[in-house]
C-alpha cells in the first residue's frame, strides 16, 4: 500500500478512490489516444450508439459532465466526422445530435476498449472481488451524490 500523505490519513477510502480514478483515466486516455479519441469522447458516442438523435442536453445529463466539456467535446467530434448536430424541428434553440457512419463504426472498437481496460483493471482479483468491488463503487457513488452539497444545502 503506497504512503499516504499524512493530511489525508483521516480520509484514507477517498484518498484510494483518488488514486484509483487518477490511474484508471490514465489508461483509458492512452487507449482513446489510439483511437483519436479524447478522454469523455467515448461516454457520449456510447450513449449514441444506445439511442441516436439525442439532444446536447440529455447527453450532458447522461454523462454527468459540464456543459462546455460536453459542447467543445461534440464540436470536435463533429470536426472528426463522427457526428452532425442540428437544430430540432420543434425548437430551433435545441440542438439534436446524430452519429455518422463513422460514428456508428466506432461501436466495436470502443467495446474492445472497453473489455481492455476490464481485463486490465481487474487483473488478479477474482470475480468475486470484481462483483464486491463493482457492488461497493456503485454504493460509494449512491452515498456521494445522495448527499446535498454544501452550497444546496442551506438554500
Amino acid at each position: 500500500m503506497p504512503d499516504i500523505p499524512t493530511t489525508a490519513g483521516a480520509g484514507p477510502m477517498s484518498y484510494a478512490i483518488f488514486q484509483l480514478a487518477r490511474a484508471h483515466r490514465a489508461r483509458a486516455a492512452v487507449l482513446l489516444r489510439a483511437m483519436d479519441l479524447h478522454p469523455g469522447q467515448e461516454l457520449l458516442l456510447m450513449q449514441l450508439l444506445d439511442r441516436d438523435g439525442q439532444t446536447q442536453s440529455e447527453l450532458l445529463e447522461a454523462v454527468g459532465l459540464d456543459h462546455s466539456t460536453v459542447s467543445k467535446s461534440l464540436r470536435r467530434m463533429q470536426e472528426a466526422g463522427l457526428l452532425v448536430r442540428e437544430p430540432a424541428q420543434h425548437d430551433r434553440r435545441v440542438m439534436v445530435v446524430h452519429l455518422t457512419d463513422k460514428g456508428r463504426a466506432m461501436r466495436e472498437p470502443i467495446a474492445a476498449l472497453w473489455q481492455s481496460l476490464e481485463e486490465i483493471s481487474a487483473g488478479g482479483l477474482s470475480e468475486q472481488q470484481t462483483a464486491a468491488f463493482v457492488e461497493t463503487a456503485y454504493a460509494i457513488t449512491e452515498a456521494i451524490t445522495s448527499r446535498p452539497l454544501p452550497e444546496e444545502e442551506s438554500g
